[in-house]
């Protein structure tokens, strides 16, 4: 059965809690749509976290980016949600969400929000 988008993040335990190190997720496949045009935006959604106690699960977190894919969003709004929906979940001690949006209308915009617990 083929997966589908969804909003439910999961985590799993951080298997080296007492330690500072940092995971990377890169997505370049990222999709959603202008709220002014309802064109297409796309983007390569950067993922940098020192995770705390918890983890990001990777299916659920290309479910959860996939979910955005027919909504429309502003590309600052829609790199801030992502950082916020991952935070509240994982509560990391630090983390940085980078929204690197193709041209559009000649302008090349790269968003990027950043959390330290």
């Amino acid at each position: 059965m083929p997966s589908q988008p969804s909003k439910q993040l999961e985590t799993f335990p951080n298997p080296k809690p007492e330690r500072d190190y940092d995971i990377r997720f890169e997505c370049p496949e990222f999709t959603c749509l202008c709220p002014k045009t309802g064109q297409p935006d796309f983007a390569t959604i950067r993922i940098r976290y020192t995770p705390n106690e918890l983890c990001v699960e990777l299916k659920s977190l290309k479910l959860y980016l996939w979910s955005f894919r027919d909504e429309g969003h502003f590309h600052e709004a829609v790199t801030n949600r992502i950082l916020d929906d991952l935070v509240a979940l994982t509560k990391p001690r630090r983390m940085t969400v980078e929204g690197d949006f193709w041209v559009r209308g000649g302008i090349h915009t790269v968003v990027e929000a950043c959390h330290t617990a």
